[in-house]
């Protein structure tokens, strides 16, 4: 629950969503999470994980429920009002998702601009950005030339660049080697240090029971499991 009587940064409200074919996301989910919390969605393939995070963008739509944002049901706001929302978090899909013909820095300033930054915000931030992903030394390279956790922290980079308050991380070491995993994991950690809420929605259990973050268990659109994170509330 929240604390001192303000209202959790995120709340979900016995959510449910019925995909085409009468296939459901999720099964009437209630959850919370405070500002500044570190979340783990855990779960096998099509327990409803990515549908949490996707509801929060709103790439989907519940079909029943409420989902509150900073007390804000987003589910009722319009269309129009979907790209604003979104500008307020960062997003790392489960592919890298990056431009193949665009340098490093090419990558950042090009979803830089997209998001109404000047020249001259981009050719100050994105040296800082790539430094907080330790990829400074890579600025010049192309995707191709990364190894799968190289271009992992350039797609964290790139979610970084309107500092956002909430970071939503689908399957962040999904696709790259064990070893470089705690590394990306250690990444999130430090952007929730600086204060973003951060929801992870992973498979990766050694690292997340390494971590001693707050997890929550789905199970075929249900949580079954909410373990706090190790020393109590986490912030």
């Amino acid at each position: 629950m929240a604390s001192g009587g303000s209202p959790p940064y995120i709340e979900f409200s016995d959510v449910k969503v019925e995909y085409p074919g009468h296939v459901r996301g999720l099964r009437g989910v209630s959850l919370q999470v405070q500002r500044g919390e570190f979340v783990f969605l855990v779960g096998k393939t099509g327990a409803g994980k990515s549908t949490i995070l996707k509801l929060l963008t709103r790439e989907v739509r519940q079909t029943s429920g409420s989902i509150k944002l900073q007390g804000r049901d987003i589910g009722r706001i319009k269309s129009r009002e979907v790209p604003a929302l979104r500008r307020q978090m960062g997003v790392v899909p489960q592919d890298f998702a990056l431009l193949p013909r665009k340098r490093v820095w090419e990558n950042l300033a090009y979803a830089m601009r997209a998001a109404g930054n000047t020249r001259k915000e981009v050719r100050t931030r994105v040296p800082d950005i790539l430094e907080q992903v330790s990829m400074g030394g890579r600025a010049d390279a192309f995707p191709h030339e990364l190894s799968g956790g190289e271009q992992q922290r350039v797609a964290i980079a790139r979610a970084l660049i309107n500092n956002p308050p909430l970071l939503l991380a689908d399957e962040p070491t999904g696709n790259i080697d064990p070893e470089q995993s705690w590394d990306i994991m250690e990444l999130l950690r430090k952007v929730n240090q600086r204060g973003a809420t951060v929801l992870v929605a992973s498979h990766d259990m050694m690292v997340i029971h390494r971590m001693g973050k707050r997890i929550v268990t789905l199970d075929d659109g249900t949580i079954t499991d909410d373990q706090p994170a190790l020393g109590g509330h986490d912030v």
